[in-house]
This record gives structure tokens, sequence and C-alpha cells, in this order.
């Protein structure tokens, strides 16, 4: 009796992993289009057209985990005086908390940050098991505790004009932000952070995508990725096999670290 227990819960703990997601981390500058590659990925997967609790594919974003502010970071905020692009800025600890329930198979709960009042709301986004989840920010790869629970990282790398002239855009339109008010924040903090904290995270990624959603190679080949992780079983990826075939788990040297900042 006591042997067909521990071979019942032996098998409860294969069935487990074998359900465990597969974690991909899409990183790059502010307004590189993180957000609009994850987006790309979830419509040609068809995963958009379903309903959230069905969906096989699920998207975080790093933003909703911002720390929730002092009275006096909020007024330095509310100026544009507050360093959101460095690593401090974000709860590390809720992401790693979150990401390993992620692992486990459980429902999570998702914070929701008001850009516009730089605090968090009382509502939360709610996330439901999925096969595979793609976690998009500014800095995913900076912690390795965090980097480590990625099987796949993506980094979408787009010309510093690009992103700046997609940031003002979106904080003037969308944030309520004044130009004089973004383009001093983006030199004193943005811009330097990048270089600091974004770009050197880099050399992590499994590949690199030019261009954003913009690069449809660099997509239908994440796609297709995706598409045999979902359509070939968890046991086997759990083994590191996609189709009977080894599936990338170290970055390629010719994609990343020979390649020029």
């Amino acid at each position: 009796m006591a042997g067909d227990s521990e071979a019942h819960l032996s098998q409860q703990d294969e069935n487990t992993a074998a359900r465990q997601p597969f974690l991909i981390g899409v990183s790059g500058g502010t307004a590189s289009g993180k957000s609009s590659v994850c987006e790309r990925i979830v419509e040609k997967l068809g995963q958009n057209e379903v309903e959230n609790r069905q969906r096989r594919v699920a998207v975080l974003s790093q933003d909703s985990f911002y720390k929730e502010l002092t009275a006096e970071q909020k007024a330095k905020a509310l100026k544009g005086q507050f360093n959101f692009d460095h690593p401090d800025a974000f709860d590390n600890a809720l992401i790693m908390q979150t990401l390993r329930q992620i692992l486990q198979g459980e429902t999570v709960q998702i914070p929701v940050y008001d850009f516009v009042t730089h605090s968090r709301k009382e509502e939360f986004v709610t996330v439901y098991p999925a096969d595979v989840v793609l976690v998009e920010g500014i800095l995913m790869f900076y912690s390795q505790e965090i980097r480590d629970l990625f099987q796949m990282k993506l980094f979408v790398d787009t010309d510093a004009d690009t992103r700046l002239s997609r940031r003002v855009l979106r904080d003037i339109n969308e944030r309520g932000r004044e130009l004089e008010q973004v383009l001093s924040q983006y030199i004193t903090f943005v811009k330097p952070a990048f270089e600091e904290f974004c770009l050197p995270t880099k050399k992590y990624a499994d590949l690199i995508i030019p261009k954003g959603a913009n690069n449809l190679v660099a997509i239908n080949l994440i796609v297709q990725h995706i598409q045999d992780i979902l359509n070939g079983g968890q046991t086997k990826r759990q083994n590191g096999f996609v189709n009977g075939h080894g599936a990338p788990r170290q970055r390629r040297t010719s994609e990343s670290s020979s390649r020029p900042h």
C-alpha cells in the first residue's frame, strides 16, 4: 500500500511538472515595441480571440509592478523628477512571487498601475494558468534571480530616435504629460538608465529583434516555436525538446555577444 501511495504521489508530481508553463522574457528600451511584439505574437497565434480564462498564451508587463510611492516620491513623480527606469523602482519581490506562482500553475492577481497619478489602482487583473507566458519590461533581465526563470529571452532592439519619438507621443497623448517634462525626464533619467541598466542585459538574450513588431521574420519564427510548444506537449518541453529537436536554451554568439552595442 505504501508503495502504491508513493507511486501515486510521484505520478502527481510528474503531472504537475508536465503542466509547468514556458516563460518567455521580452526586454528592450523604453518604447522599443516590447508590448507590440507580444501583441503581434498573441494575435498570430489566434489567442487574442480567445476568452481570457481559456487562453493558452498570456502576457504580463513589468510596468504593473512599480512600487507604491511615498508622498515625497509621488510629488517628485508628478513633476517628472522621479526615476521610473531604475531597478529600485520595481517591486522585484512581488515579480518573483508572481512568476513562481505562475510556474506552479496558479491563477494570479496582477496590480494595475495608474501612470497619471503614479499610484496603484484598487483593482487587479486576473491571469489564469497558461501554457506559455510572455513577460515584457525594460529590466526583465536585470535581476539574475528573475532572469533565470525564463526559458527563452527576447530583446527588442529599436534605434534611440524612434524610441524617443514614440515615448514623447505616448506620454503626451496617453499620460497627459507636457513636452518639456517628457524631454527633461528622458535626458535626466530614461537615457542614462537605459545605457546603465537595460542595454547591458542585451547579452543575455537568446534572440535579438531589430525593428520590433515590424520584423515579421523574427515574429514568425517565435510564433512557430511557441506553436511547436503548444502542439508538442509539456513532457517534451520539460525534457528540453520540441518536435524531437533540442529547444534553444543558450543565447547564440552570432546573435548577441558578437553584435556591437
